[in-house]
């Protein structure tokens, strides 16, 4: 009986254990059993992951018996690895689950919350200064900068120009106050030390200098131009797709801040980083795909740039970036594809792309309506352009836009009228179609509702209507078709009558 009371006591142990680890087994960051356990320079053991978001964020904890640990080195420690998957095995523990590094990086971040007074910066005078706030890394600020400036589409002939207030900053750019930067010194901010970060093995230094390089480029004009590099550049451009998250965001926020600067524009796309940008507006996350839609964007304000952009495969995935669930991404995109749509190379791709219905679908359900119409207005200069949204039924949807007046803006609408200026020099064929829309009359009440600029181009429209051609002049057709004596010789006397009006017309 003894003996079946002692196995009885034994088992009931097992249980016990499951719910109190041993101390040492236990992260004292993470509260839970190590995975890949590291001892750290001061001693203590610590799960690897927890020091890598600590190192990232920049933040010592303060342990319980009220020291800070050293994260200066990292040594596996094997041993206890083994002993904690022993214990595990006999006391029917579940082995622990490996903690990746956002869930450690929130962890962090939570503690520095919690532990907000007690919280020490790293300092490291020789070396990059990271400042970044508990907020910062994968989130944004909410203030917005931008600026406006006026851009104009011109129509082939009269070529009217129309000022647009666009940003000349992505939308995906934010600012910080100087406040966020006050302290760092421009010339500790050697290239050498971000490129060596940048190509560093460890995953949580990369991100170091990519957290720090974007912290330091929002708000300093003379940094943007200074670090941006060729070499920098190539050194950043493998990091912009990267598998880990937070490594591809920031790389590309980054380069939305380089971009601000126009002698970084041609330097940017001549480094080569268009490429990898386009995979990740196909691909990557949605935060990447903001910052990539806004970094294309930046890049084709340059004239220079825009040929290439082009070339290099930007227009589809810009093209469906318009469908992003992300109205950032939507936003700079459609700007992007405005500036880019100025070159007629572009024109001619967005065409054989079928953008066309998409825009004008856009258009017709009142989805970007005033970025819409910014490229249509480009397409509506060229050839090809014209033949496309008339058969598209762009007259028809222009008219019917001026007729319902539900804009969002004064230069909405006059954007509207612009591209029907440009359709308007597709000869009889947009003649037919203005008249089935019956757009002479409403062009008649928008001329009312209109400033002077939007009058002027809507009166150059009525005009195309009210042209007669020479040929409608010279013979009256239909009164020839509904004559009964038209025999050979009618004919030809009718011909010859032609020939010499226009023979007169000539000379």
């Amino acid at each position: 009986m003894g003996s079946g009371k002692q196995r009885w006591k034994i088992y009931f142990h097992k249980p016990s254990n499951q719910n109190h680890p041993p101390k040492e087994f236990v992260c004292p960051i993470s509260g839970s059993l190590m995975v890949d356990p590291v001892i750290v320079s001061s001693g203590h053991t610590f799960e690897r992951n927890c020091i890598n978001a600590c190192l990232s964020l920049e933040f010592k904890p303060t342990l319980p018996d009220g020291s800070t640990p050293d994260f200066s080195t990292l040594i596996p420690n094997l041993a206890l690895k083994a002993a904690i998957l022993n214990w595990c095995h006999s006391t029917l523990f579940s082995p622990p689950k490996p903690l990746d590094f956002y869930s450690a990086e929130k962890l962090v971040r939570s503690l520095m919350l919690s532990s907000k007074p007690k919280t020490e910066l790293i300092k490291k005078p020789v070396q990059l200064s990271v400042v970044v706030a508990a907020e910062a890394g994968l989130t944004r600020a909410a203030s917005r900068e931008s600026t406006s400036s006026e851009e104009s589409v011109t129509a082939a002939g009269t070529r009217p120009a129309t000022p647009l207030p666009l940003t000349t900053r992505p939308s995906c750019y934010s600012s910080s106050s100087s406040s966020d930067i006050e302290g760092l010194n421009p010339h500790s901010l050697e290239e050498d030390e971000f490129v060596a970060k940048l190509k560093s093995s460890q995953i949580f230094e990369q991100e170091e200098a990519l957290v720090s390089l974007r912290k330091m480029t929002r708000t300093r004009d003379e940094l943007r131009v200074h670090l941006c590099t060729h070499r920098l550049l190539s050194t950043i451009r493998p990091l912009i797709t990267s598998r880990y998250g937070s490594i591809q965001v920031n790389a590309v926020a980054s380069l939305v801040n380089l971009s601000l600067e126009n002698q970084n524009k041609v330097k940017m796309v001549r480094s080569g980083i268009v490429p990898p940008l386009i995979d990740v507006l196909k691909g990557g996350l949605p935060e990447s795909q903001d910052h990539a839609a806004g970094v294309l964007f930046s890049l084709a304000l340059e004239e220079q740039n825009k040929t290439a952009i082009g070339v290099l495969g930007a227009l589809p995935p810009l093209l469906n970036a318009l469908r992003s669930e992300s109205e950032r991404t939507r936003h700079d995109a459609a700007l992007a594809l405005y500036h880019l749509s100025s070159v007629q190379s572009n024109r001619v791709k967005l065409i054989k792309l079928g953008a066309v219905q998409t825009l004008l679908g856009m258009a017709k359900s009142g989805h970007m309506t005033s970025r819409v119409l910014l490229v249509l207005c480009n397409l509506a200069v060229s050839f090809e352009g014209r033949v496309a949204m008339l058969d598209g039924g762009a007259v028809e949807c222009f008219v019917e836009m001026l007729k319902r007046d539900e804009f969002d803006s004064e230069s909405t609408r006059e954007s509207c009228v612009t591209a029907l200026l440009g359709l308007s020099h597709g000869g009889l064929r947009f003649k037919g179609l203005a008249k089935d829309a019956n757009a002479e009359e409403v062009l008649k009440k928008v001329e009312e509702t209109v400033k002077e600029r939007g009058r002027e181009k809507v009166r150059k429209i009525v005009e195309v209507l009210n042209e007669k051609d020479e040929e409608e002049e010279a013979v009256d057709w239909e009164e020839l078709l509904n004559s009964d004596g038209d025999t050979a010789s009618s004919k030809a006397s009718t011909r010859s009558r032609v020939q010499q009006q226009g023979n007169t017309t000539d000379s």
